[in-house]
């Protein structure tokens, strides 16, 4: 059975099949880095990490990336509020992005790009569209030209002439039409700014991902994920954009989840109901928040409470409290077990149901119900009189295996190492190296590395950062 996703564009169910044979390129929107996460983006970090590590299991090569909005609007007011620099602050809100996330299972990256590292790109981009006619200078800002391309409004399936008749033209904007969105901002004074061919300015939101997934992935991706709030005008307009300058389909596969709702209330800042990542991390185990988090399908709001974030504690403690029921056990198993055959071929046909629920379109809530089954299954083999070494690891094994995909850990995360630990083992690896007992040293790379702690052998000596 083919992977089958719901594409936004489409408004339907369609088989997965990648521009490039055992190869899939996908680009995540991320966040503007201008404070802590709250849960509504962690929701996107969680899903669309779980649909990739589903794709790897199932034998792709992901090629992820995720974007750093690290100049906008509410940065550099974010900035001026601290009295920092832009960049001070976009940094110190990366570094936490990437600790709280790391803490809720995502996996880093294949790459992180960020606007202010890639502004040759998103000029080059610009001034292609400007020369094909697509985009217009105006006084130093640039704009999209949008009745340029005659397709805007498929993604989100409205009509240009119902979206114009409740556009506005805002105050100091001095555009040609009230659809038509920058590319370009003309620099205010003291404000942080880059030069152009059109003078000193910022880039536009939306441009940043055209430039950025065309330099890391090509002129068309796989899949293009994000949250529900960015099918318009975000994902909207990058369409244009990219397909206007490109000359062929931005991305094949649109993804887009749910939003969060805070006790049966959309979140909103103005309702100030919304919750950060950050405080929800100190006081529950991450896993549980992953586990709770994908225990609804993606596509549907999920309501969060204190009461279900309880009640996904109890059902992962469930599937734990069994794996260590098994572990304890197969200390005193044989391999002597009549059934064996039985429960092994009732194991095969789990893992098929917990596939035929992740094709459809990444269903994580039917994935897990299987994990419950398999939890009741494994409780009821260990009331047995004689149980088999072999069929236990068998029922361990498949519940490591599934909850990876799911990127749920069987035990406890202790993170992070402390920086004297660190330093500890890096010293243990210089040493080992002296020894030439390089095996060793790699181990010891390689597990912090799984940790999220990147080494770096310079003249010098070695330096470490967490990733």
């Amino acid at each position: 059975m083919s992977i089958n996703i719901y594409n936004t564009l489409t408004k339907k169910k369609e088989p997965f099949v990648p521009i490039e044979e055992g190869k899939v390129s996908m680009y995540v929107c991320g966040p503007t880095v201008y404070n802590y996460i709250h849960i509504g983006n962690a929701r996107p970090a969680i899903v669309f990490d779980t649909v990739r590590r589903y794709l790897e299991y199932k034998g792709y090569d992901v090629k992820y990336v995720l974007n750093f909005t690290d100049v906008d609007d509410k940065i550099i007011k974010a900035a001026n509020d601290l009295k920092e620099e832009v960049g001070t602050v976009a940094q110190r809100f990366i570094d936490a992005y990437k600790q709280d996330v790391h803490a809720l299972g995502v996996k880093e990256a294949a790459h992180h790009p960020r606007v202010t590292e890639s502004m040759g790109e998103i000029i080059d981009f610009i001034q292609v569209l400007v020369e094909k006619g697509h985009a217009y200078e105006s006084e130093g800002d640039v704009y999209f030209r949008t009745r340029s391309f005659d397709e805007y409004g498929k993604l989100s399936h409205q009509s240009i002439d119902e979206l114009r008749s409740g556009a506005r033209i805002q105050v100091g904007e001095k555009k040609d039409d009230p659809l038509d969105f920058a590319l370009w901002k003309q620099a205010k004074p003291g404000e942080i700014a880059w030069e152009s061919p059109w003078g000193q300015g910022r880039p536009g939101w939306h441009i940043e991902c055209s430039a950025m997934a065309k330099k890391y992935l090509g002129d068309t991706i796989d899949i293009h994920a994000g949250g529900q709030d960015l099918t318009f005008p975000h994902h909207e307009n990058e369409i244009a954009q990219s397909e206007a300058a490109n000359g062929t389909s931005f991305a094949r596969y649109w993804m887009h989840n749910g939003y969060i709702n805070i006790d049966n209330e959309k979140m909103s800042k103005s309702l100030g109901n919304f919750v950060l990542a950050h405080d929800l991390i100190e006081k529950h185990d991450p896993r549980v928040l992953r586990f709770f988090m994908l225990s609804v399908h993606y596509r549907n709001p999920i309501n969060f409470s204190d009461e279900l974030l309880q009640g996904a504690k109890n059902s992962l403690d469930r599937i734990v409290n069994a794996y260590e029921n098994l572990e304890h056990r197969k200390q005193s198993s044989t391999d002597l077990d009549k059934s064996q055959d039985k429960w092994q071929a009732k194991l095969q046909d789990y893992q098929q149901r917990f596939d035929e629920a992740m094709d459809d379109d990444f269903n994580t809530a039917n994935a897990i119900a299987v994990l419950f089954d398999i939890t009741k299954d494994a409780n009821i083999y260990l009331q047995s009189d004689h149980t088999s070494k072999e069929v236990i690891e068998a029922f361990q094994s498949l519940l490591e295996k599934l909850l990876g995909v799911l990127g749920v850990d069987l035990v406890a995360n202790t993170d992070s190492l402390l920086d004297e630990e660190v330093e500890a083992l890096i010293e243990q690896r210089i040493q080992a190296r002296k020894d030439k007992n390089f095996a060793l040293a790699d181990k010891i790379r390689d597990d912090l590395k799984d940790q999220n702690i990147i080494l770096e052998d310079t003249p010098q000596g070695t330096r470490w950062k967490r990733g």
